[in-house]
């Protein structure tokens, strides 16, 4: 999946892109060039064909190598999977070919979307229509939204109507008046990911920028995929962390075998149920399972990179020696925040199990 070209410059990269920002220009263009972009695209509008479960096992490859590269795929093809699943065919038209070639950054801003799902926080961004005028003026932020390049990205993300009709699933694109991108975030790890907040002020929304006109219609149909494709960053991290346990465990680390073996068994059980349910569509109607899936991949992830310090004992707490477990520290601490957090994850089960006992 991966070319040796591609995994070398991604293990070169990788503690740049994981520590500051100075290669975050090169990464969409490195993998568009390795034609990843159109993995579970139809080969009718260009992409590489197949379905979720390819783009998801992309993912992983990358995120073996760098999550910080990893997260900006996610971000480039969840926003292509959101044109995949509109209606606007006209917008799927304009943006497909420079997401699939990326010469264009797609963003998911859907982070406050998802939570306001879940019943966790109000939308943060109002649409409100003008006398006189077509479509309708966006005022709000988006406090955390991952991939903005600054060389053009489109944004997409939910607005709530102030005449109180269903939320609207709109874009957004660099550079137009009223979008503001902030500096990049000052993030503890993955700062090679674009990561940005934006600032949106008196922004117009044209009827034909609009991925979906009702929200609460398209988020729960978008969600498997949303959450389906962030699962490659926990599997790939976790299948990383156990294979350089398994390698540098020597003399005297034996004792591993047996839960390196035990975590990975529960990876693979736990991809299968992930790969079954997307394929027989029952998240859609049973997202109960996928929560689970996610909540699992992290503890799998946790525990693969906790073997990894175990496995590498002292060394692993010395800067000249050439070992991931430092950036994979850091990248797994990630994992239990990304939106939709292991937290929310949590609380919504909790929420629906005592909906269904009373």
């Amino acid at each position: 999946m991966l070319a040796e070209a591609d995994r070398h410059w991604l293990d070169a990269q990788a503690e740049a892109l994981d520590g500051d920002n100075a290669q975050a220009h090169a990464v969409l263009p490195r993998l568009a060039g390795a034609q990843l972009f159109g993995l579970g695209v139809p080969r009718a509008i260009g992409g590489q064909g197949g379905d979720t479960r390819d783009a998801i096992e992309a993912i992983a490859a990358v995120a073996g190598h760098s999550l910080a590269a990893a997260f900006t795929f996610w971000g480039q093809r969840v926003f292509i999977e959101y044109l995949l699943q509109s209606p606007n065919q006209a917008l799927r038209e304009r943006w497909l070919p420079a997401l699939l070639d990326g010469s264009l950054a797609g963003a998911s801003g859907l982070s406050n979307a998802m939570k306001f799902l879940g019943g966790i926080e109000a939308l943060q961004i109002t649409a409100t229509r003008q006398e006189g005028a077509p479509g309708w003026r966006l005022d709000g932020s988006v406090p955390w939204c991952t991939n903005l390049r600054p060389q053009g990205f489109v944004a997409a993300v939910v607005v709530q109507r102030a005449d109180g009709g269903a939320p609207l699933v709109a874009a957004l694109q660099g550079g137009q008046a009223g979008v503001e991108r902030s500096a990049d975030l000052d993030l503890i790890a993955l700062r090679g990911s674009n990561t940005a907040s934006l600032r949106i002020e008196g922004a117009r929304l044209a009827a034909d920028e609009l991925i979906h006109d009702d929200a609460n219609r398209f988020l729960p149909t978008a969600r498997p995929e949303f959450l389906g494709l962030q699962c490659g960053l926990s599997i790939g991290l976790a299948r990383a962390a156990l294979a350089t346990a398994a390698q540098i465990g020597g003399a005297g680390r034996a004792v591993l075998d047996a839960s390196l073996a035990e975590q990975r068994q529960a990876l693979d059980a736990t991809v299968d149920g992930l790969y079954a349910g997307i394929a027989d569509g029952r998240f859609r109607t049973q997202p109960e399972a996928l929560f689970r899936a996610r909540l699992a991949l992290a503890d799998i992830a946790q525990a693969a990179v906790q073997l990894e310090l175990q496995a590498s004992g002292g060394r692993g707490y010395h800067r000249d020696q050439p070992l991931s477990l430092a950036r994979h520290w850091r990248e797994v601490a990630f994992v239990p925040i990304v939106t939709p957090s292991v937290v929310q994850l949590r609380g919504e089960l909790a929420r629906r199990a005592a909906q269904s006992a009373s």
